[in-house]
This record gives C-alpha cells, sequence and structure tokens, in this order.
C-alpha cells in the first residue's frame, strides 16, 4: 500500500508566461488571470475527486505562486487552507545564476547548455543551481516520511512535479522529464501508478 497524492502543479506566473527561469525566485511573479483560472479548475477538479472522503491533508511548496494556487484550490474544493502545511521540500528546482533570465537569452548565449535534455537539461545544471541528484535526495525523503494510508493534496511546480512521479512510481526520469508539465491537470499518484487526470476550466467569479 502507498500514500495517494493529487499532484498540482501551480496555475500559470507572470514568468510562465514571459518564459523567464523562476527557479527558488519568489513574490515576484505571481499568477496570471490564467493562472487563477487555471487554480480553480484545480479546485473544482479536487472537489469532484475527493467527493465525501474525509482525511485528506494539502501539502504546498512555500514559494508564493505555490501558496496562490493552494488558497485559491483550498477554497473552491472546500479545504481547509488554514491547515495547509508547507513543506521546502517541495520547492522547485533551484536554478541559481539563471534565475530571473529570459530563456530566449540564456538560449542565445549558452546554446549547449540549453540542448540538453533529460537528466542532462539546463535545469540539472545551472551554475550555483540543483543536479537531479539534488532534487531526488529532498523530493525523495518527503516521500519517505509519508505513511501508506496517506491522503494528500499536493502543489508543487514543473520539475519538482516531475521528480516526485518519477520516484513514486520507479520510472525512468528520462522519459517523465521529456513529458509536459501541465497548468491544466494534474497527477493521481496511487497504489504506484501516475495517472494524468484533464482539470476542466471553469468560470471566473
Amino acid at each position: 500500500m502507498m500514500p495517494t497524492i493529487l499532484l498540482f502543479r501551480h496555475g500559470e506566473t507572470h514568468w510562465n508566461r514571459l518564459r523567464r527561469v523562476q527557479g527558488h525566485a519568489d513574490t515576484v511573479s505571481p499568477l496570471t488571470l490564467k493562472g487563477i483560472a487555471q487554480a480553480r479548475a484545480y479546485g473544482e477538479t479536487a472537489r469532484l475527486l475527493i467527493g465525501e472522503d474525509g482525511g485528506w491533508r494539502v501539502v504546498s511548496s512555500p514559494l508564493a505562486r505555490c501558496t496562490q494556487t493552494t488558497a485559491i484550490l483550498c477554497e473552491v474544493a472546500g479545504l481547509p487552507f488554514n491547515e495547509a502545511t508547507f513543506d521546502s521540500r517541495l520547492k522547485e528546482v533551484d536554478t541559481g545564476a539563471f534565475s530571473g533570465l529570459l530563456k530566449t537569452d540564456l538560449q542565445r548565449q549558452h546554446p549547449e547548455l540549453m540542448a540538453g535534455t533529460g537528466l542532462a537539461s539546463f535545469f540539472f545544471r545551472c551554475p550555483g543551481g540543483e543536479t537531479w541528484n539534488d532534487m531526488a535526495f529532498r523530493i525523495g525523503s518527503w516521500l519517505a516520511g509519508l505513511a501508506p494510508d496517506d491522503k494528500l493534496v499536493v502543489v508543487s511546480h514543473g520539475v519538482a512535479g516531475k521528480v516526485l512521479r518519477t520516484l513514486y512510481a520507479s520510472l525512468d526520469p528520462e522519459a517523465v522529464l521529456a513529458e509536459e508539465s501541465p497548468q491544466d491537470a494534474l497527477f493521481r499518484l496511487h497504489d504506484g501508478i501516475a495517472t494524468r487526470v484533464a482539470c476542466e476550466a471553469v468560470a471566473m467569479l
């Protein structure tokens, strides 16, 4: 038996729209209106998946784009945001000196680095940043602390979410890193399997 996790990526941010590297950068890139709508859709989908099943806990990365997403998700899903916990081990990969830079500029300045894929992705090769092994260690330590019967709603990030899916389902990291990091879907992690679930858009208030 393994814990059940509804894994969400934060909604679209202004830096996502600009294709600016975020990493651990915080507070300067709030959700766009599209990102707010995505967070609402997350909440609607979570509400449907959870139903009347109690005992769910909400855990989020403490970075602002995740806490904003979590607050909206909780309000729509009817989950208590005041009981949510925030764990630094769920933060995005640290992109070091590349945080805040435009990907278009990096592609011009570091073409060979930006051409890397999978475990050779630039995300894991940023000056002063984290490697794949660094990420696997901290996210793996979070997973190892869960109980088999835990039921969690988790809000994290694009790369961090891929690492979590890889470790939970014992997948090939190269294959998972080649997948998208959706902001219109979640991944349901259950019994060692990661399943993509679409989140339908909902009208904004």
